[in-house]
């Protein structure tokens, strides 16, 4: 075998190897924004994030999701509204994102928990998914304390014949 046919052969088997590794910046985002629409909704955040979401089983569009309610969660820390997410990213960067979610620790019912257990490249591509969207809507309403008067219509949440809990009389 000469040298070069063995040059050549190496040369071949460099390029083939290369052209999976060449995606372009546009591929590489919208990979990203297409990770992230299938973490919003496998992570159920439309469920409370989109106005009538569930109610719809989930058939809103795209182009509605992640704005806010007004329904808010009732249970013992007060009332709490989903926040529209779509306001919020337009006014953080990826970066601040990333350092909120990691630290991420809200009322009931958000599971903060889990975007804050979330890996990195998840939380980004999350970022990337709801920025794309483009910021829609208002502001949801403020959180209200216990035993304060709710002018918003709410689900409440408080546990009932818990074990160990004597009934009210």
């Amino acid at each position: 075998m000469k040298v070069k046919d063995v040059v050549s052969g190496m040369l071949t088997v460099v390029v083939v190897l290369a052209i999976p590794l060449t995606v372009s910046a546009e591929d590489l985002k919208k990979q990203m924004i297409d990770q992230g629409r299938y973490l919003i909704q496998v992570g159920g955040c439309n469920d409370c994030h989109t106005p009538g979401y569930p109610q719809q089983g989930g058939k809103v569009p795209e182009k509605d999701w992640l704005t806010g309610d007004v329904v808010g969660f009732k249970g013992p820390w007060g009332v709490t509204y989903p926040q529209n997410l779509r306001i919020l990213f337009s006014e953080m960067t990826e970066d601040q994102w990333v350092a909120k979610a990691k630290s991420l620790e809200t009322r009931p019912p958000m599971p903060w928990f889990n975007v804050r257990d979330m890996s990195e490249p998840d939380m980004r591509a999350m970022y990337q998914f709801v920025r794309s969207l483009g910021a829609k809507g208002n502001p949801a309403p403020d959180y209200v304390a216990p035993g304060m008067a709710v002018n918003t219509p709410y689900i409440e949440f408080y546990p009932k014949n818990l074990p160990g809990m004597q009934a009210s009389k």
